[in-house]
């Protein structure tokens, strides 16, 4: 992990908190002077540090019943030709908002699988249908696949999905 001076972590769960404020106000919550924030952020955006601002909404709330972890094990390895084929066919495809409700699709290892969806969907239709597309995708051959399936419309939830939790530990682990 790279490591970000004490401000430049601070300000950076701070905006993981609430990306809402204005700079004057991160100021004021961080003890610095404004014109401290505005260059920290500029920096930290110009390094890509920072991605993008954005806000969790509640999906359920917008029509999305289903938040679905997809484990997918591939039937062979697949050359990095493919792999480069196929990483193009999926930015072409999320610009033509085909697979619009994948959040995450990166691979990695675990349980045996190869690669791991995180994808929001209307209704298990909507699921059924993203499954079939990713399992007809030409230069992957999808095998096995398992999945793990929120149901977001339960009145009873553990820990909604939200970054305020995650942005303190960000403080813990910086050495």
């Amino acid at each position: 992990m790279v490591a970000l001076k004490d401000i430049e972590l601070k300000l950076v769960s701070e905006l993981m908190k609430n990306s809402r404020r204005s700079d004057r106000q991160l100021a004021k919550a961080l003890g610095v002077s404004q014109p401290t924030i505005s260059r920290t952020l500029k920096k930290l955006e110009k390094d890509g540090k920072i991605k993008e601002y954005t806000v969790i909404p509640d999906f359920s709330k917008l029509g999305l019943g289903l938040l679905v972890i997809t484990f997918v094990k591939l039937k062979k390895s697949i050359s990095s030709e493919d792999l480069g084929k196929a990483e193009n066919l999926v930015r072409e495809n999320l610009e033509k908002t085909a697979f619009s409700q994948l959040v995450m699709a990166e691979r990695g290892l675990g349980f045996t699988y190869d690669t791991v969806i995180v994808s929001l969907n209307k209704d298990y239709s909507d699921y059924t249908k993203l499954l079939n597309r990713i399992r007809s995708y030409p230069h992957i051959e999808a095998g096995q696949t398992q999945s793990f399936i929120i149901d977001l419309t339960e009145k009873s939830q553990y820990r909604p999905f939200t970054f305020h939790t995650l942005a303190n530990y960000l403080l813990t682990v910086q050495e």
